[in-house]
């Protein structure tokens, strides 16, 4: 029986309707594999995975095909966005076995959870020399018919290989790693199409992060290079949204032309807080634009009722993959004046970049009118909208929305856009209300107002803490101070055993293996958000307790750091962070001129703080009005220079701290 219609996941609920009798992850569903011995079938993909559509559609509805798996397999479906920690380990255990990875991911399982063949997508047909599924199912069953001694010592021998590998660890992230990183990145960077590596090309947001903290600190012509000419590509170029904002997951050329189409929460509030942060720094206008509708998309269609942030939009439509936002000629002519039309197909490209003569809309130069832009932008977008609307992941998942409030917070304040700290504040309460139970526990999803079952990992709680951080800073609420400790104590306490950071809590769900993973990829590893939030969290109360805890995560990234460092962006910004400082900035009284600047003319991972005199927060005691009007104390260490009121004051101590 498929009981997957009782999830709080979209992307399980997609599958309520298959014949195949999914159950959810849980202990019951492998003691029917046990009871029946039977292996498991464990299929992990998430909503907007395009590949896992397919395959939905080709077996997963095939009644022939269910009718197999069910007499033979306990099957299991997994949303790797609900589960990652399931995800981590069987993904491990996938690229260990084939040597790549990907979604929908395919493994099979003794009952006792370890895993014995691996594999991504199985055609249904025939196709380029792959076993289809109905293949390798039949084989897998004469096997553990006829070969289970076999199987079971893979899967013991794949569960002791992994779960003893460790990520080698290194010391501290020093200045020679970060210029060293600078140099690593140079050499990976593309000189023509900007952007590091060949296709497919994924944003760089971390990467992009760390360069431009550490041109702050070095004055690195080079480092702030790639970071401007990679932004002006993507944003110019078919990834991202020229009708609407908001970027694509990634282009799979290597000129950022054509998207895989889906939109993910954690992409877009992780660029929203680059480009934020490099108008902050610049003053350039295209990065003010793309920051501004960036934050107007994830308000507009991805905010949910209850004030958070859903997951993703999906890359289909109406089954075919970026319908809703591809365009011919002759669909521009239908909405627009012939010259209109004619002025648009040359301005956006639309020359049959994508397929079947359909075009992904691009905006390569600043259009010569921009008023008729805008204009004909609001026309094509009015007429977009009566297209069917893509599928929307609406569940909640802490951490990404966690990543949203932070940037949201900071580019309200420099964009000067209260909407943003007001949408951040209300998704920052919809996490604190209905994810944090009364034991302290974090969970990590919710849909609708009502909380999952999975517990929060590493990553829920850092980066959350880091939200709950910045919008102390924001509001002046010493109430987020206090969850932001309390969720960093549990991490201490919980996540830690003897100097590692675990994805998982000690008293989590015992899987196979504990994961413990430091590699920053498609969203910034739990260990470098922990390192950020501890970091920024002792600058604040001025403990070494949280100073050390900080050090000590960002060792786990250290190596990783000097030979890969795109794979250890975040880290190696909270390593800029640590090299510059850090900064504090406590704002004694209600200025958001002096807040503007604090944020804006400081480093990304300075601590800032404003509120009234007497606010329960170490960094702020005090703290006093000067002649009646707001004032800014500029720190390092609690050490901190006289107060200044005015905001080129301010402005002029913090060129002087660098």
């Amino acid at each position: 029986m498929n009981e997957l219609g009782t999830s709080t996941s979209p992307y399980l609920r997609q599958h309520a309707g298959n014949p195949v009798g999914w159950r959810q992850w849980s202990e019951a569903a492998f003691a029917e594999a046990r009871e029946r011995d039977v292996p498991v079938f464990l299929s992990i993909g998430y909503s907007a995975c395009h590949w896992c559509h397919v395959m939905a559609h080709e077996s997963f509805e095939d009644e022939a095909t269910a009718a197999y798996l069910n007499e033979h397999f306990v099957s299991i479906k997994v949303d790797r966005e609900e589960r990652p920690d399931v995800d981590a380990i069987y993904m491990e255990a996938t690229v260990a076995m084939t040597g790549q990875g990907g979604w929908p991911m395919s493994v099979f399982l003794t009952p006792a959870g370890e895993p014995f063949f691996c594999g991504t997508y199985f055609p249904s047909e025939p196709r380029h020399g792959m076993a289809t599924f109905r293949q390798v199912l039949e084989s897998l069953t004469d096997a553990w018919q006829t070969k289970r001694d076999q199987i079971d010592q893979i899967g013991r021998d794949v569960v002791a290989q992994l779960g003893a590998r460790s990520h080698p660890a290194g010391g501290a992230i020093d200045a020679q790693t970060l210029d060293r990183a600078v140099d690593l990145l140079r050499a990976d960077f593309d000189p023509v199409d900007a952007g590091f590596g060949s296709a497919p090309k994924f944003p760089p947001s971390m990467v992009l992060d760390f360069l431009l903290r550490h041109h702050r600190r070095t004055g690195s012509v080079e480092a702030l290079r790639m970071v401007t000419e990679t932004c002006e590509r993507m944003a110019r170029g078919g990834m991202y949204d020229q009708l609407a904002g908001g970027f694509a997951r990634y282009s799979v050329d290597g000129q950022w032309v054509v998207p895989h189409f889906e939109k993910m929460l954690y992409d877009n509030a992780l660029l929203l807080d680059v480009y934020t942060q490099l108008f902050a720094l610049t003053g350039e206008p295209l990065a003010e634009r793309i920051a501004t509708e960036t934050a107007d998309f994830l308000l507009a269609e991805l905010r949910t009722p209850e004030g958070g942030f859903a997951s993703a939009l999906d890359a289909d439509t109406e089954g075919v993959e970026g319908k809703y936002y591809v365009w011919s000629p002759d669909q521009l002519r239908e909405v627009l004046e012939p010259e209109d039309a004619a002025w648009v197909i040359d301005l956006c490209d639309v020359t049959g970049t994508f397929e079947h003569g359909l075009s992904v809309l691009q905006l390569r130069q600043d259009p010569d009118d921009p008023a008729r832009w805008n204009k004909l932008r609001s026309v094509l977008r009015d007429a977009r909208n009566r297209r069917t609307y893509p599928a929307r992941d609406d569940k909640i998942v802490a951490a990404w929305n966690g990543l949203a409030i932070t940037a949201l917070a900071r580019a309200g304040v420099v964009l000067a856009k209260p909407q943003y700290v007001e949408a951040a504040v209300g998704a920052a309460g919809l996490v604190r209300d209905v994810h944090l139970d009364e034991s302290g526990r974090l969970h990590r999803t919710s849909r609708d107002g009502k909380v999952g079952t999975a517990h929060g990992v590493l990553e829920d709680y850092a980066a959350f803490a880091q939200a709950c951080l910045t919008l102390l800073g924001v509001t002046g609420d010493a109430s987020w101070l206090t969850t932001a400790e309390s969720l960093l104590t549990r991490v201490i306490e919980h996540f830690v055993a003897d100097g590692i950071f675990y994805d998982t809590a000690a008293d989590a769900e015992a899987l196979v293996w504990r994961p413990k993973d430091p590699t920053d990829n498609a969203s910034p590893s739990g260990v470098s958000l922990a390192a950020e939030a501890l970091t920024t969290l002792a600058s604040l109360t001025g403990s070494a307790r949280y100073e050390t805890a900080a050090e000590q995560a960002l060792t786990a990234s250290a190596a990783l750091a000097a030979r890969a460092p795109r794979f250890a962006g975040r880290a190696l910004a909270v390593a800029e962070t640590l090299a510059a400082g850090p900064l504090e900035i406590a704002i004694a009284g209600a200025s958001e001129e002096l807040l503007r600047v604090a944020i804006t003319d400081s480093p990304w991972g300075t601590a800032v703080v404003q509120g009234e005199p007497g606010l329960d927060v170490p960094l702020m005691a005090g703290r006093e009005l000067r002649d009646g009007r707001a004032a800014a104390y500029v720190c390092q260490k609690f050490t901190c220079r006289l107060p200044v009121v005015l905001p080129e004051d301010l402005r002029r101590e913090l060129n002087a701290a660098r």
